[in-house]
């Protein structure tokens, strides 16, 4: 019995252990994708992305798009390096938090009160309780083996390159010269990226105070480019070993939509309409003081092993606006809070009451007039 007993505690501390050392390897592997870009850090940080949201403004006459990025994240990292490719040319400049309240007060839902009669569970006589519903260094020109260096700037707590790369392997040197590694399975992901010759944007993410950690809401980033179409890069994330959760404005002349959903969830639209920007505020600077068609979009891919592209935007068959309702029920009630219902129930029980009554004095009096005795009134000898 003894002997059984040792054996099942053994059994147990073996599966503790094992657990214990999971999570442990967790919190020194790298960080090496998130969102639309890579993140990349040192081997013994721990870098993760809680939300990636994105701001897309497309100008079809120019034939330019513009993505203003911003990540939460959590962890432990001093510094971290994000990539992102892009088919043209960038410029790059920080963006403002602003721009991001401005989108959500713009397409949060609408709150509508809606009445109903009978009670329900939450109501009395049954209980009480609420009832509202809810109905993602080398100088400047420099160059080495495969890389070219196109720029590098300081941007408030961003140190930018601008890269160009005949090779992923070479993309990866370049990152390994600057402190950081690249993982053989992202040095494998760059490379349709790089036989479409397409350039990346390379940020040095470092709080502005020494030995501060990266976390919670980041500074946005703005990058501008030419396209023919809009794009928004997703390929790199599939690298990543954890959930992500993409939140993406689009700003165009017309509802735009994603073409697929490239291995994801299907996108969710949350909002869709024409708006007028703020005079003077970070949306108007964004895409000017006109009228622009802005369509929200949440999208979540719970295994990002299965992205299998990038976003293509496209624009919807039809401009239709489109707004979440927030619907909050309410007991239809008069005079201070009675229910309606009270109301109904006990006037039609007085009223059946009195008609009970009522007839019962007319049968009453048509007997007396008759000289019938009633009921219960003996007869007369």
């Amino acid at each position: 019995m003894r002997g059984t007993r040792r054996n099942l505690t053994a059994r147990v501390l073996a599966v503790l252990v094992a657990l214990l050392t999971l999570q442990l390897g967790s919190l020194v592997a790298p960080a090496y994708a998130c969102g639309c870009g890579a993140m990349v850090t040192n081997r013994m940080a721990r870098l993760g992305v809680d939300r990636e949201t994105s701001v897309v403004r497309w100008d079809e006459r120019a034939r330019a798009e513009e993505i203003v990025m911003r990540f939460t994240v959590h962890g432990d990292a001093e510094q971290a390096a994000w990539i992102m490719p892009v088919p043209h040319r960038a410029d790059v400049a920080l963006g403002d938090p602003d721009l991001f309240t401005e989108l959500d007060g713009l397409t949060a839902p609408e709150h509508r009160d809606r009445e109903y009669f009978w009670p329900r569970g939450s109501d009395w006589p049954f209980t009480t309780g609420d009832g509202d519903a809810l109905v993602g260094a080398a100088p400047p020109g420099a160059r080495g083996p495969g890389v070219g260096v196109l720029g590098r700037e300081r941007l408030g707590p961003f140190d930018v390159a601008r890269l160009t790369a005949t090779d992923p392997d070479a993309l990866g040197d370049w990152l390994h010269r600057n402190g950081f590694e690249l993982s053989d399975r992202l040095s494998g992901e760059l490379r349709p990226y790089v036989e479409r010759k397409w350039e990346y944007v390379a940020v040095r993410l470092a709080p502005e105070q020494a030995g501060q950690k990266l976390y919670g809401a980041l500074d946005p980033i703005r990058i501008r480019f030419a396209n023919d179409r809009p794009v928004y890069p997703m390929r790199l994330s599939r690298l990543a070993k954890t959930p992500q959760s993409l939140g993406l404005y689009v700003l165009a002349g017309h509802r735009m939509e994603p073409r697929d959903a490239i291995g994801g969830n299907r996108p969710e639209v949350l909002f869709a309409g024409a708006v007028t920007p703020t005079k003077g505020g970070e949306l108007a600077r964004l895409a000017g003081p006109g009228p622009v068609f802005l369509t929200a979009v949440d999208q979540s891919f719970p295994e990002p092993a299965r992205i299998d592209g990038d976003h293509e935007l496209v624009r919807a068959a039809a401009d239709t606006p489109y707004r979440v309702v927030i619907w909050h029920d309410r007991l239809w009630t008069v005079a201070g809070g009675v229910p309606v219902w009270l109301l109904t129930v006990g006037g039609g029980l007085v009223l059946l009451t009195a008609g009970a009554l009522t007839a019962a004095r007319v049968r009453t009096r048509a007997r007396a007039r008759t000289g019938r005795p009633g009921p219960g009134t003996p007869a007369a000898v």
